[in-house]
């Protein structure tokens, strides 16, 4: 299998002056997803933790509703990019054939292909249990994802998305240089580990749009904590899911737009967003 770095020869121009050197940069390569044989979708990936990703890919896009739910699942590297071969129960079959659709999906392209303005903001799953967490919480394991993107480190260049819960801290983290990729492979190595998602939070490295939403309700979290901003319709749709989602988190703190009451301390007003200073 390809690795997931790549080491690139460059001309470093600095202060001046033109130097030779190499740098660690993310590969990129076209992921086929197929289902019994025939195309659904293929995206543009980092080729690394691809069983996650596929049954990521299919949870959220609700082709199953369970990792068992994929009978076999081969990973096939071709000349020109890799296949991710899945079979499914006879009665998912049934309901792939009415929905496949051949996409060409460019790195983080999270709603391309889709058929209809209706499916792309279709109602998100209700998350209606979960705990409450503190700001101290929140702070603590936004700063401990940098530490474990084995790749990042190496290059600078790719996304991130992270479990978090009270007992193990860092339960799972996945990287890709597409931030939909990455929540998809983390809600696949979610699913195969059977975790609970109740019971902590997802954590992104990137903007919160509508789609991540729809992916964070499928794995069951219920609550959002990402170093940038929200789209509307995400805080739309978060607010409508039950989901709590905290975003803009910096080193002094970060903000609430939805269900700020799953955060010890916040106070509900008439502001949109409920700022919390660590």
């Amino acid at each position: 299998m390809r690795e997931p770095v790549h080491q690139s020869r460059r001309k470093v121009w600095r202060d001046g002056v033109f130097s030779d050197g190499a740098r660690l940069i993310p590969e990129e390569t076209p992921l086929a997803l197929t289902y019994n044989g025939g195309t659904y979708a293929v995206m543009m990936g980092t080729p690394e933790d691809l069983g996650d990703f596929a049954v990521g890919f299919s949870l959220s896009e609700g082709i199953v509703q369970a990792a068992d739910e994929i009978e076999t699942l081969d990973i096939v590297e071709l000349d020109d990019g890799i296949e991710l071969r899945m079979w499914l129960r006879p009665d998912r079959a049934e309901r792939i054939a009415e929905r496949r659709r051949n996409i060409a999906g460019p790195t983080g392209c999270g709603l391309c292909g889709l058929d209809s303005i209706s499916e792309a903001v279709r109602p998100a799953a209700v998350v209606r249990a979960g705990r409450v967490f503190s700001p101290r919480e929140i702070m603590a394991a936004m700063q401990a994802i940098a530490p474990l993107q084995s790749i990042n480190l190496q290059t600078r260049a790719v996304h991130a998305a992270a479990f978090w819960s009270p007992a193990r801290g860092i339960v799972a983290l996945r990287e890709d240089v597409g931030r939909h990729n990455a929540l998809d492979k983390l809600a696949g190595a979610l699913a195969r580990s059977r975790a609970d998602a109740r019971g902590g939070m997802v954590l992104l490295t990137s903007r919160v749009s509508v789609e991540m939403v729809q992916k964070t309700a499928a794995i069951g979290a219920p609550l959002i904590a990402a170093v940038s901003a929200p789209t509307a319709l995400a805080v739309r749709m978060a607010d409508a899911a039950g989901i709590t989602l905290a975003a803009i988190a910096r080193a002094d703190g970060f903000e609430i737009f939805t269900h700020p009451e799953r955060v010890t301390g916040a106070v509900a007003g008439k502001e949109s967003a409920y700022v919390v200073v660590a």
